[in-house]
């Protein structure tokens, strides 16, 4: 189902701009959380890290955002759209709309509310489940590559919300 409805297979979204599917995910996060942290974009959209630097360093060499330092602490980047970036947001969410409600259509509201319930299930499982085994081979005192380490930083912090 997602390789049905990737964003790149859209021929109305993929005819708007030149961006790759992770470029066009980072760009409609910012523009629905801004200002926003590339760390909250990572936990949020469960893109590892370095996915969501590489679509951010496109998104700024096209002038889409911009990042803005914090006041208190340099190393954190605030990222928000740009007029451009703001624009091509709009019409990224015109595209996606009524797509979004064609496919909703087929559920009515009862339906609805189940299916969204059994996907937040479903989640919360397939991240318990790959923390748990990134947890088991830290246990045995076995390395993990960065992306299991950050896998394991979103599961704690899904587990105190």
């Amino acid at each position: 189902m997602s390789n049905l409805l990737a964003l790149n297979r859209d021929l109305s979204i993929r005819s708007l701009s030149n961006l790759e599917p992770r470029e066009m995910r980072v760009l409609l996060n910012i523009g629905s959380y801004m200002p926003i942290k590339s760390a909250d974009i990572a936990y949020q959209s469960r893109l590892d890290s370095s996915t969501v630097s590489r679509a951010v360093k496109v998104l700024l060499t096209k002038k889409l955002i911009e990042a803005k330092p914090d006041s208190v602490s340099k190393n954190i980047k605030y990222l928000t759209l740009t007029a451009l970036g703001v624009d091509l947001y709009k019409q990224l969410i015109n595209a996606l709309e009524p797509r979004a409600q064609a496919l909703e259509s087929v559920l009515n509201d009862d339906e609805k509310q189940v299916f969204y319930q059994c996907l937040t299930k479903i989640e919360a499982k397939a991240e318990q489940l790959l923390a748990q085994q990134a947890l088991s081979f830290v246990n045995q005192g076995l390395e993990i590559p960065a992306d299991q380490k950050e896998l394991l930083r979103w599961y704690k912090k899904s587990q105190q919300s």
